[in-house]
């Protein structure tokens, strides 16, 4: 259960900087396809559903559930 509690923690973190590799390191699990640079350049979410549209050629509505599913209310 500690690793539950640490994981957790790890996401709702204070740190800016701690808060955004985070969310980039969910994102290349779900989408494998990014490059480290992709996900650096990316700048919103608006942004990341266009790739994932792009990159996975998949409607703009699915990509968009698909990346509120990951983001759970984290901004870029």
């Amino acid at each position: 259960m500690n690793s539950v509690t640490q994981n957790t923690a790890s996401a709702s973190t204070s740190n800016p900087a701690e808060a955004k590799q985070v969310l980039l390191k969910d994102i290349s699990s779900k989408w494998g396809k990014f490059s480290e640079q992709e996900l650096g350049a990316l700048k919103n979410k608006d942004d990341l559903i266009t790739q994932v549209v792009a990159k996975y050629s998949i409607d703009k509505a699915q990509a968009q559930r698909e990346v509120d599913a990951v983001m759970k209310g984290r901004q870029i």
